[in-house]
């Protein structure tokens, strides 16, 4: 799942690499400059809104109110910049530090809309002005972090910080600013310094094209059936999508299998024709790769090369090298240590479920070899005989408006005290999404939350969450923030029912949102989900517990018709198939990871001129090649590291984990679902967004000690003959190598 959390004024600082949808246009296209483009006055970005929470006025923006207003907030930011690096006044915290922060706000506005419309909602207008603009946005960032005169105030107020007097907020927030723009190049000659500006516009470009590359490569490659009997297999509504898809796109009498951002795809669960459900996979495994305008391949090396050269130019042995020092994780070396304790049990645990798999098939009168097509099919299969389960006897359990009220929101109720009210008057960009005031436990006004959960052409891959409005004591704002999952739309009139997969995904994104709507900090760069990658994950796995605490399932877990709470029978069944599949799911997603890992710790002159090659040898070299278990993301449609966000850090799901199951069983072993372990949590943890080191934040809640890996091997049930892998060490993830 992908997430896109940095805010403008955020990201400014706190990295040089952002995501391709977060860096967005710079200036506006000779279009919109033409007659009939809106004024500024009339620009509904370029002010304040009105709306409650200053939420945008999705109702009054255009798309050509977007180049004009980057124009006039860019020039509007550079201007605030250049009167705090020129002041004649001695540097204070106060006229340099709180000034930069203060700065930019019609700059975030513009970003914050835009580059949330460019993901949840783009279309050809936006997407060219993204293409086109991203190179100038990354220029203007340079202007800001290169600028010698602002990074010597900022270098004169650090260097006498131990004779300041300021609070732990702000010494931390000059901390933070000298160390990001130090980072972002600010002690580089002057040579230098032209050369690093010229790879990161060439980067944000090429970013940003492999993002589009994904997502339209995505529409295009759905796949189209000729007949009803080739989707024998699949409930009457997902065939009745299928058929509505293929009406939308002129195909009247076909079927359209939309695919999704991930290698497998969920029709191969059920889909009894294996010559469809082959097609359906290397469909999806040949994206990007296969030749014409969104082959992202040789995107890839560029971006690859001129990672590695900007590491090399900062100081840096590699991309991952620069990456990781930033991070919780702290070096390579840690994160190798991680994915070398995991890598063996997982494999091991998969080729076990292989073997399973390949035994159904023999059963069912199978002569094959079971394929990565065949893979999902066949585990539902043994699901059923194994535990007397059918996953598709979940869905009528769970459906999306009562998972979302009864079971996300109540659970919020029951341990944070918040309630929510749908406020339907306030405007949308998209019919689809909801609004929801948040109220907290004193009943006080506390956030604005969107949802967003239907998949559309327009809307890019994964599930993620957003904001619109950060939270600020500078500024005295509270949250507006958006969460975005890719539900497929069932035809009008039908609910829309999730699979348990989907429901975890709307546990784990709401985890992100109550991490913004918590916020409370004094300093814009700090709000919310602020905080290092490999931290950010963390507590939006920790909301996923939620799920299937049995006084919440109850709550949510009835039948879709009849009301009828879902039988203790098929919950026991359930729970107890959780660990089933943790072999696959595990090695698929360290594929990925390992993958990210091999792009990234290469130096400049290691880089390969065959992009599926180097990935087949990287998966082979590391013992997770099982052709049963492709990554769950091919180097060619990988947008979690090659669009930017997750660079070298898509490791970040998995030591988020190990950090969530310690927490998780401190809250079981504290009394479970009650408000004193909510309120410790958000207190702690989800309050303090990135305003103080976030191992510390875990230790704090904990009571101290470091996280042990021993609890996530145990969540996932990856063992290797009774026991865990090789005797994994625990893990300290701000560890020395």
């Amino acid at each position: 799942m992908l997430h896109n959390h940095l805010t403008a004024r955020a990201a400014l600082g706190a990295s040089l690499l952002l995501t391709a949808m977060s860096i967005q246009a710079a200036s506006p296209t000779p279009a919109a400059k033409k007659a009939g483009a809106p004024a500024t006055s009339d620009n509904p970005l370029l002010v304040e809104s009105t709306l409650p929470y200053k939420m945008p006025p999705f109702d009054q923006i255009k798309n050509e109110h977007f180049g004009p207003a980057y124009a006039t907030a860019l020039a509007e930011n550079l201007k605030e910049v250049e009167a705090i690096a020129n002041t004649k006044e001695a540097a204070t915290f106060e006229n340099t530090l709180v000034a930069m922060e203060r700065s930019g706000q019609t700059l975030e506005r513009v970003e914050n809309v835009f580059g949330n419309l460019a993901g949840a909602h783009t279309n050809p207008e936006i997407q060219k002005l993204e293409a086109e603009m991203a190179p100038k946005l990354s220029a203007h960032r340079d202007a800001i972090r290169l600028n010698p005169k602002l990074f010597a105030r900022i270098q004169e107020l650090h260097e006498k910080r131990e004779q300041s007097k300021l609070d732990a907020e702000s010494k931390y927030l000059l901390e933070r600013y000298y160390k990001d723009f130090v980072r972002a190049g600010a002690k580089l000659s002057e040579p230098d310094k032209e050369k690093l500006k010229a790879m990161n516009a060439e980067l944000a470009t090429l970013q940003t094209k492999f993002s589009q590359s994904v997502l339209k490569e995505k529409n295009a490659d759905a796949v189209v059936v000729d007949t009803r009997e080739e989707l024998a297999g699949m409930s009457e509504g997902d065939i009745a999508a299928a058929a509505a898809a293929a009406k939308d796109r002129k195909l009247e009498g076909k079927f359209v299998i939309a695919l999704l951002n991930t290698s497998g795809q969920p029709a191969l669960s059920s889909l009894q024709n294996r010559a469809v459900r082959e097609r359906i996979m290397k469909t999806s495994l040949a994206r990007n790769s296969k030749g014409g305008e969104f082959d992202t391949r040789e995107m890839v090396l560029k971006i690859a090369r001129l990672r590695a050269e900007r590491a090399k130019l900062l100081g840096y042995e590699h991309h991952a090298a620069y990456q990781l020092e930033d991070q919780t994780a702290k070096s390579v070396a840690t994160v190798n240590k991680l994915m070398n304790e995991l890598a063996p049990a997982a494999v091991t645990n998969a080729k076990k479920e292989a073997t399973e798999l390949q035994a159904m098939v023999k059963k069912e009168g199978g002569d094959f070899d079971l394929a990565s097509w065949d893979w999902s099919f066949y585990a539902e299969k043994v699901l059923k005989d194994r535990f007397a389960f059918d996953e598709s006897q979940l869905k009528p359990y769970f459906e999306m408006n009562r998972v979302l009220v009864d079971g996300v929101f109540y659970a919020a109720t029951q341990v944070y005290g918040i309630t929510f009210k749908e406020r339907k008057e306030l405007p949308v960009y998209q019919e689809d999404v909801r609004v929801w005031e948040v109220f907290d436990a004193d009943g006080k006004p506390l956030a604005l939350f969107l949802t967003d959960f239907y998949a559309r052409p327009s809307k890019r891959g994964g599930a993620w969450m957003n904001e619109y409005v950060g939270q600020s004591g500078l500024f005295g704002t509270k949250p507006v923030v958006a969460n975005h999952l890719n539900i497929p739309k069932p035809p009008a009139g039908e609910p829309t029912l999730l699979t348990f997969d989907e429901v975890t995904t709307m546990f784990h994104e709401f985890g992100h949102a109550l991490h913004g709507m918590f916020s409370d900090v004094k300093y814009p760069r700090f709000a919310g989900t602020n905080v290092p990658r490999d931290f950010v994950e963390f507590p939006s796995q920790v909301n996923e517990m939620w799920r299937i605490w049995p006084e919440i399932l109850r709550n949510y877990a009835k039948h879709h018709k009849t009301g009828e709470p879902m039988p203790q029978e098929l919950l026991d069944k359930m729970l107890a198939s959780q660990k089933f599949g943790e072999g696959f799911r595990t090695t698929e997603y360290l594929a990925s990871t390992l993958l990210d890992q091999a792009w990234h710790q290469i130096g400049p002159d290691k880089i390969p001129t065959d992009a599926l090659a180097f990935e087949a040898e990287a998966l082979k070299k590391v013992g997770v090649d099982l052709a049963a278990v492709p990554p769950r993301y091919r180097t060619a449609y990988f947008s979690h590291t090659f669009a930017g966000g997750y660079s070298a850090g898509y490791y970040s799901y998995i030591w988020s984990e190990v950090l969530d199951a310690n927490t998780v069983q401190w809250i079981k072993n504290n009394g479970g679902l009650k408000r004193e372990n909510g309120d410790r949590f958000r207190k702690m943890l989800l309050s303090r967004g990135g305003s103080e080191d976030p191992v510390g934040q875990f230790r704090n809640f904990t009571g101290g000690g470091e996280p042990e890996l021993d609890a996530l091997l145990e969540r996932r049930g990856l063992v290797m003959d009774g026991a865990t892998a090789e005797a994994p060490a625990k893990v300290a993830p701000d560890q020395k190598p």
